[in-house]
């Protein structure tokens, strides 16, 4: 190593220099080795993938591999002149461009025109652009005809982290290879091997925790392992690795999602106090919490091969302990809690008071999983109300399961009536019927009387021909279907039911007073307000208007009318819902 004043950092003293030391690209590695032995090396490469994983490093590899006077299987020297200029970035025949700082037409013109002229020393001119999605549209343009038919001694190596942003037309005259992220066992390796190189004793957690941190890129890990190096004495903890980013050690992080778990929010404060305290970064905690939760999901869901994000392999238990006490809705709602704070952060200097309010509210989170079975039809026991019937049932015959015994209930009450089919049980028919229908039938319904319980399943009801809306309400087949129903599970008959409508009773007449000495007037009674037209509905309209109804004639508008004090504006049944389909 060179002394101090020429320090060369850790990612450019390690760079790869053959295909096989570029760490996961073997797919990569492997075709244009492959391409190199059978000479079919294409005019024009598009490198693409996440910054750091080897983009233009594979491009000056290819450089010495098609260049190097005694490459040997598509595997250059490294040891002659050309490798060491193409290595070092300063062989004249191997130019590499900066998309992002020569991205107007001008500078495609200037290479356009140094297209043609022959490589002073090597077989073929490489040219690398790297961000070429930086250029200009103009620049990508003036690229496209050259870049199509280029001299035989050219080639062209495109890198780039976002090819979305590269037009389809020069996507086409280029052979893509994306490169993947690279896995933290493979960054832990190399990391190994150059803390082997320089000296150092680093511990197992510290490798790891670096690994993590990288989140797939070699280069970020060697820039943050070279940082971790001029911060040791020698040896590398993983207290170092905490101090140094600021982030919380894994039992911290179990720790206070224990007191989350055991809705103590009391000790989620201390916690978070403490962690504060002893240097942790309030972002960073709230980055840490949140992949805790995704770990968490991850063994919910029994994602035993996934790596975990947030902590080591060994608190996988206690991982899963506390997820499984919480929940998967509970955790995908701390999640969202937890996104929602960290966009507020962003935007706030009150970073902490976000962060402890956030761990309180989940920490406050409870019976989400109760209102999920709600939603879902299911009648869950929630903590401090009785037992329901179903949890009543499993608790009598554990093993016995729960629409096995709803069965041999409903045949047990089909087998013993409530009530025999007599006209003697009419009432408590009609009782019962009103109770267990919905409102509008149950509002019918006590308008009817049953007047006839005959033959083996003969049920009558009766209701005077001024209650139109009722008998309409009971006419409907979904209606009757439920009378039947009911009835049949009272008395064990299944009836046929009727409807007997009878004339309209006249107002009976009210009784003559005696008349007084002293006659008082009486006061005429106030004009009924006339009937205002309906109001114009825009666009189709859900309102089923009833013209057939006479309100004047009608006791159940009647009703309403003298209850409310209603004014009659126009007669509707409910409102239809139509599918979103047709809504439109």
């Amino acid at each position: 190593m060179s002394d101090g004043s020429h320090y060369t950092v850790l990612a450019r003293r390690f760079r790869p220099q053959a295909f096989d030391d570029v760490v996961g690209q073997e797919h990569v590695a492997q075709a244009l080795r492959n391409a190199i032995r059978s000479q079919r090396v294409a005019h024009a490469y598009l490198f693409t993938g996440a910054r750091g994983v080897g983009k233009t490093s594979t491009a000056r590899i290819l450089a010495k591999a098609l260049n190097c006077p005694d490459v040997n299987d598509g595997i250059p020297c490294n040891a002659c002149e050309i490798c060491d200029g193409i290595s070092a970035g300063n062989d004249v025949d191997v130019l590499e461009i900066d998309g992002a700082s020569n991205r107007g037409i001008d500078d495609i013109r200037s290479l356009r025109a140094n297209v043609s002229v022959r490589s002073m020393r090597t077989q073929f001119k490489l040219y690398i652009i790297d961000e070429v999605h930086m250029l200009t549209r103009e620049a990508f343009n003036a690229l496209l005809k050259t870049l199509e038919e280029p001299p035989p001694n050219v080639k062209f190596v495109f890198c780039t982290t976002e090819p979305n942003k590269v037009p389809d037309t020069i996507l086409s005259r280029c052979q893509r290879f994306d490169f993947s992220a690279i896995d933290e066992q493979s960054i832990g390796y190399r990391l190994k091997e150059i803390a082997q190189a320089e000296g150092f004793e680093v511990e197992e957690e510290a490798i790891e925790l670096v690994s993590r941190r990288a989140r797939g890129s070699m280069r970020d890990s060697q820039s943050l392992f070279d940082q971790l190096l001029a911060f040791s004495d020698g040896t590398i903890r993983a207290a170092d690795v905490h101090r140094m980013l600021g982030t919380a050690p894994d039992e911290m992080l179990v720790g206070l999602f224990n007191a989350i778990t055991e809705h103590r929010p009391g000790e989620v404060l201390n916690l978070i106090d403490q962690a504060l305290s002893s240097g942790v970064q309030a972002g960073e905690l709230i980055d840490q919490c949140s992949g805790y939760l995704r770990d968490q999901m991850v063994v919910r869901a029994d994602g035993a091969t996934v790596p975990l994000c947030s902590i080591g392999n060994s608190h996988r238990g206690s991982l899963k302990t506390q997820a499984e006490t919480l929940g998967m809705p509970n955790v995908m709602a701390a999640f969202q809690i937890l996104s929602e704070a960290k966009g507020r952060m962003a935007r706030s200097t009150f970073s902490r008071v976000l962060l402890e309010m956030a761990l309180v509210q989940i920490s406050l989170l409870e019976n989400l999983s109760a209102v999920a079975d709600l939603l879902s039809g299911r009648l869950p026991d929630l903590p401090g109300s009785e037992s329901s019937p179903q949890a009543e049932t499993e608790k009598k015959n554990p093993e016995v399961p729960v629409e096995t015994a709803k069965t041999e209930s409903d045949s047990a009450e089909t087998a013993a009536p409530l009530c025999d089919f007599t006209p003697d049980s009419g009432t408590r028919i009609l009782t019962e019927l009103i109770a267990e229908t919905g409102f509008k039938l149950s509002t019918a319904l006590k308008a009817a009387r049953i007047t006839a319980i005959s033959g083996p399943n003969h049920l009558e009801f009766s209701l005077s021909s001024s209650y139109d809306f009722q008998r309409r309400v009971i006419e409907q087949p979904e209606n009757r279907q439920a009378i039947q129903q009911i009835v049949a599970r009272l008395t064990g008959v299944e009836p046929v039911v009727t409807l007997k409508i009878l004339p309209a009773e006249a107002p009976k007449a009210a009784p003559k007073s005696e008349p007084s000495e002293v006659q008082q007037p009486v006061a005429p009674p106030p004009p009924r307000p006339a009937a205002q037209p309906a109001p114009q509905v825009k666009g189709r309209s859900t309102l089923r208007i009833r013209e057939d109804i006479d309100p004047e004639k009608d006791a159940f508008v009647q009703q309403v009318v003298e209850t409310f004090g209603a004014t009659v504006v126009r007669v509707t049944d409910a409102p239809v819902r139509r599918p979103e389909s047709e809504q439109s």
